[in-house]
């Protein structure tokens, strides 16, 4: 994998852009305070959310978490560099994510990831031009009695085969869950665990 390689001797972003984050995510982020001791505690969540609504945290995104969360912005680098989820450049609308445990390596995994490669002619961490889709691989999904598996967006494909790849990638609903994820993240921004209203 090559990693796009940083000029620190110029400005990450303009400091004087106009703000990436809505209200309404300053407010989603800000309704889990009260599941946490402190602001900072927040930040794996914060970082999920603007990645799902932006499709990317931006180095403006992570300074203006930074401020909500009142924290300093090297506090969120750090975290998010350390996680490859997420992404801080623009990336396809879904996210492909192959398994690349011993597992499903011995399974069939490799076939799939380059079955995936052919079809949508993009390599790892790459984005088809359409930008519909992105290529990533992990370690372990943690689906290993469902070798080879694959993930589309959250979605979690099961037993996948070779032959199975262009119908998958076909099918417009690839990456719809059959349940909401949780009441962190699917619940009303104003509302919190216990139903009471969440002030900032």
């Amino acid at each position: 994998m090559a990693w796009k390689t940083i000029d620190r001797n110029e400005p990450a972003f303009d400091a004087d852009a106009p703000n990436v984050l809505s209200d309404a995510v300053r407010e989603k982020i800000r309704s889990f305070f009260p599941r946490y001791e402190t602001k900072q505690a927040a930040l794996l969540p914060a970082l999920h959310v603007v990645q799902e609504t932006l499709g990317h945290v931006s180095f403006k995104a992570m300074t203006e978490v930074a401020e909500v969360l009142e924290i300093h912005p090297s506090q969120v680098f750090d975290t998010l560099s350390f996680y490859t989820h997420f992404w801080t450049h623009p990336k396809g609308k879904k996210t492909i994510t192959v398994c690349r445990s011993i597992t499903c390596e011995l399974l069939g995994g490799r076939e799939v990831l380059d079955a995936i490669k052919k079809h949508l002619g993009v390599g790892e961490h790459e984005t088809t031009a359409d930008g519909e889709y992105s290529l990533v691989t992990e370690e372990c999904l943690a689906g290993c009695d469902h070798s080879p598996c694959m993930l589309i967006n959250e979605k979690l494909h099961k037993r996948v085969q070779p032959a199975d790849i262009p119908k998958l990638l076909a099918d417009t609903d690839n990456d719809k869950l059959d349940m909401p994820r949780s009441t962190l993240f699917d619940a009303p921004a104003d509302v919190a665990s216990d139903g009471a209203s969440v002030t900032s």
